[in-house]
């Protein structure tokens, strides 16, 4: 009986934190990964420092000034010299450290190794990155983030007019969406993929700012019609939208004959005045910017009869006018869709070269995954193929420069981005020339609440 109570008190408390600590790493990992994975991992890296860099080959030889001092000082054995290690710096989802390479070696030979030093110190992933040269960072993450998406409480962003950070990287770090960087961008995704959700982001992050935002939804609104009190213009189908790219283009140009008189060169004119888009304008001459969100590109493509083949022809040369030009103009675009393919009919690989940024949800076919990252990388064609229907969110954003990551878009309703767009309905600049399809806001009844007394009738 002695034995039994002493088990129940050992063995309950143990099997209770090995409990607690299973339930805390499934559900709540960035509080076990602070308590428990951190430290463990910070104690492998320490002591086994050395030996990994050895076996992972990221060692040299020493010099010759250093094996005498050695020899000199010591009789111990003179080891190949790793990278030299800075300051370990532990942060919510992992570590960060840097290494000076040695003489000889180069950022890749580190990014080589990363699943190398993964397993070697138990983590889930490590990312390499140039600090500068001879130097290296490496972000050691202890858990998958994109299983439970959750962004930074405080994302810094330099210059955060028009920048949205929208998802989380799997290296830990905010996706933020610079459209001053990248103007243009392909974003696909099939139905319940998660790309209704990375536009809600983007429309609610730029409600809040000085910006224009103009709309084309061919699945009749019902994606940007909640965002309506924000919007400056929407057209709901393809006969409307026929109508508003040729005032956009007519905005456009107008905005280049206002850059070109600025243009108007004088011999005293200093050389900071002379601009070529609207961001060296003075700001009190310089135009709002606009961005044009077009939902469900693939309906300005098809067509059934031969007027709409005119009309498509039409609508497919403004938004490449638009996506080539646009840019010095302030006019940036956001071209989404379910499908998008060479097939799509004349313009459709034209329209897409134009766009620098590319972000593919998942997709039902292999064509829509390549031509949104074929031309990058084919490794994140086949990322964005490999993506589960279980992640709706999940993405692979990359750019025409090469790279490329997988993002996830963190839950927002379809209400509170709709209230963000009524809260920031006083942000809608003026201009005149959407000012006809700017979409109709419906009043909301004013809801009043019941008096706590109710009033009875006075009686002589």
């Amino acid at each position: 009986m002695s034995d039994l109570t002493t088990l129940l008190e050992v063995g309950g408390p143990v099997a209770a934190l090995g409990g607690g600590a299973a339930y805390t790493r499934a559900n709540h990992p960035g509080l076990y990964w602070s308590a428990v994975g951190g430290p463990i991992s910070t104690f492998r890296l320490l002591s086994s420092y050395a030996s990994v860099m050895e076996a992972c080959g990221l060692t040299v030889a020493p010099s010759r000034l250093r094996i005498l001092a050695v020899k000199a000082t010591t009789r111990r054995e003179v080891r190949p010299v790793p990278p030299r290690r800075g300051i370990i710096r532990p942060t919510a989802t992992g570590l960060r450290l840097r290494l000076r390479l040695a003489p000889g070696q180069e950022p890749a030979d580190v990014a080589a190794s990363a699943e190398r030093l993964r397993h070697a110190w138990g983590v889930h992933a490590v990312y390499v990155s140039t600090v500068k040269p001879g130097v290296v960072e490496l972000r050691l993450v202890g858990f998958d983030v994109l299983r439970k998406v959750r962004m930074p409480r405080k994302v810094k962003v330099e210059g955060g007019f028009l920048k949205v950070p929208v998802a989380l990287r799997e290296d830990a770090m905010p996706f933020v969406r610079d459209y001053r960087a990248v103007p243009h961008q392909l974003t696909l995704g099939a139905t319940l993929s998660g790309k209704s959700m990375y536009l809600r982001h983007l429309v609610a992050g730029l409600a809040r700012q000085d910006v224009a935002l103009v709309g084309i939804d061919c699945k009749r609104g019902v994606e940007l019609a909640p965002f309506a009190p924000r919007l400056s213009a929407l057209a709901t189908d393809p006969d409307e939208a026929a109508e508003l790219l040729p005032v956009l283009i007519k905005e456009m140009e107008d905005r280049y004959d206002l850059i070109k008189a600025r243009q108007g060169i004088a011999p005293n004119l200093p050389d900071e005045e002379i601009t070529s888009d609207i961001w060296g304008l003075p700001e009190s001459e310089r135009p709002v910017p606009i961005v044009l969100f077009v939902d469900e590109v693939a309906e300005l493509f098809l067509t059934a009869t031969r007027k709409d083949e005119e009309r498509r022809d039409e609508m497919v040369t403004q938004l490449i006018r638009l996506a080539q030009l646009g840019r010095a103009a302030g006019i940036y675009l956001e071209v989404c869709g379910q499908r998008f393919g060479a097939e799509l009919g004349k313009g459709a690989t034209m329209l897409r070269a134009q766009l620098t940024g590319r972000v593919c949800h998942r997709v039902n076919d292999e064509a829509s995954a390549k031509m949104a990252l074929g031309d990058i990388a084919p490794e994140a064609a086949l990322a964005a193929c490999a993506i589960a229907p279980e992640r709706p969110g999940l993405a692979v954003a990359g750019d025409t420069s090469g790279g490329w990551s997988r993002i996830r878009t963190p839950y927002l309703s379809l209400g509170d981005a709709a209230d963000v767009c009524r809260e920031t309905a006083h942000l809608v600049p003026e201009l005149p020339a959407l000012k006809p399809f700017r979409p109709d806001v419906p009043v909301r009844p004013v809801e009043t609440s019941a008096p706590a007394v109710q009033p009875h009738p006075v009686t002589d």
